[in-house]
């Protein structure tokens, strides 16, 4: 057996290794850790037999490093295979899998909403922070699931408030592309326009409790315009950041962010003005659309 290959196979030996401890926390979700410690232990065995003086003959060494290799490229097999299971199971259910929420693409141009929002404004309000949110839910998400399998729930606080934040942040963004259209502005029509009607007296009188609400976050935040199944009808919420100072029990129809990333490149500190020219690319198809289909869910009435 000569020297070059020996030196290889111990080097073999060191690589693997290395990728073992790497990958341990990883595999030992899936794998019995006693059934690892035994694999370690086989391996760390053979690694010490190289090293001896009558060590065994290549075909041995080449069957048991073959082996080895075998039954740890296994265990990612294992672990890759119930990782499709669990995907291939979440798209047939139409579920989002944990941890695998996904940016979705604007349903227009950057530049649709010109001359009421710039281009450059939509690029980075897309691309750069609704991906952050939906980065931040996934991360939130694994890292509870993490918990969970290794029964440490130290963090599970500050996860929760992740979760909570970028959650919020994903669902309202993900809304907000689709309520606006560069064909949009104008007055919705039909059952939403009625319900307006009889919620808020008058579209005008909505739509001036909505600006002002907009207007007056606090910081940052949103306007949300909900279908409260509860008592049935229309309700105008304000949210600081994404998720405080809101309600549960409620459908969002209609969102208005008003974050200063939403405008400010634009606008500036005028947040007013961003709000009244917002009205001109709201997509009212898309938000009686909603309408139709919360209006569908309806609590017991207290």
């Amino acid at each position: 057996m000569s020297e070059q290959y020996i030196v290889s196979m111990q080097k073999w030996c060191e690589e693997i290794l290395e990728s073992y401890h790497h990958s341990y926390e990883e595999l030992s979700r899936n794998h019995h850790k006693d059934t690892l410690e035994n694999w370690k232990s086989e391996l760390e065995i053979f690694q010490a037999q190289l090293n001896k003086d009558d060590r065994p003959d290549n075909k041995e060494v080449y069957e048991r490093a073959d082996r080895l290799f075998t039954q740890f490229e296994a265990y990612f097999d294992d672990e890759n295979n119930e990782q499709e299971s669990i995907l291939r199971a979440h798209n047939e259910a139409g579920t989002v899998p944990i941890g695998g929420h996904t940016l979705p693409p604007l349903p227009y141009s950057y530049d649709a909403l010109e001359p009421y929002i710039d281009r450059e404004i939509m690029r980075l309000h897309h691309d750069k922070h609704h991906q952050s949110y939906v980065d931040g839910l996934n991360k939130a998400e694994k890292e509870m699931q993490k918990a969970r399998q290794t029964n440490n729930f130290e963090l599970i606080k500050h996860w929760e408030r992740e979760a909570a934040f970028h959650g919020a942040g994903h669902y309202l963004h993900t809304i907000f592309w689709n309520v606006m259209s560069p064909n949009g502005g104008g007055m919705p029509s039909g059952m939403l326009m009625r319900e307006i009607n009889q919620t808020f007296g008058s579209f005008e009188k909505f739509k001036t409790h909505f600006s002002e609400a907009a207007k007056n976050v606090e910081a940052v935040g949103w306007a949300i315009l909900v279908w409260a199944p509860r008592s049935r009808r229309l309700e105008i919420l304000q949210a600081e950041k994404h998720q405080n100072l809101s309600q549960w029990d409620v459908i969002p129809l209609l969102t208005l962010d008003v974050w200063e990333h939403a405008y400010y490149l634009q606008y500036k500190n005028e947040r007013k003005k961003y709000v009244e020219n917002w009205w001109n690319v709201v997509n009212w198809r898309e938000v009686e659309r909603r309408f139709h289909e919360a209006q569908q869910l309806k609590w017991k009435p207290f």
